[in-house]
């Protein structure tokens, strides 16, 4: 049987590199990436706040905590996507990125949607 669960966002990512925003003589790659949200649950939700985690080929970790994404808060009811484009600067020329979103469901309960893993690599760098 399946059951439809009554929390449940897919997240799916698609990075690009921005050549000409980046500077790889000053260790500086830029990338951008757009991010789709899917509510395949049974209920309403609300995208609060975001946490990412960007690793670059340094090993170098940072953290990123804020509210919404892109200045926003959306609302997905039952069946609703939404997508947004962003974009990280890097030292390396391979990373990756990888969070979650703090979601507010309409029933009043807080929950994760994970963000799933994701490399940021110039082209021709990986096989």
């Amino acid at each position: 049987m399946n059951a439809k669960k009554l929390h449940d966002i897919a997240v799916s990512v698609e990075a690009c590199f921005i050549d000409d925003q980046s500077k790889p003589q000053e260790n500086r790659y830029v990338f951008s990436y757009t991010i789709t949200i899917h509510n395949r649950g049974k209920m309403g939700a609300r995208l609060i706040s975001r946490r990412w985690v960007i690793t670059d080929s340094n090993g170098d970790i940072r953290e990123v905590h804020g509210d919404g994404v892109v200045g926003e808060q959306p609302s997905l009811r039952p069946g609703e996507g939404y997508e947004y484009t962003s974009g990280a600067v890097l030292e390396t020329a391979v990373g990756t990125m990888h969070g979650s979103y703090q979601m507010l469901a309409d029933d009043g309960t807080h929950f994760d949607a994970t963000i799933p893993s994701f490399v940021l690599s110039i082209p021709r760098t990986l096989h």
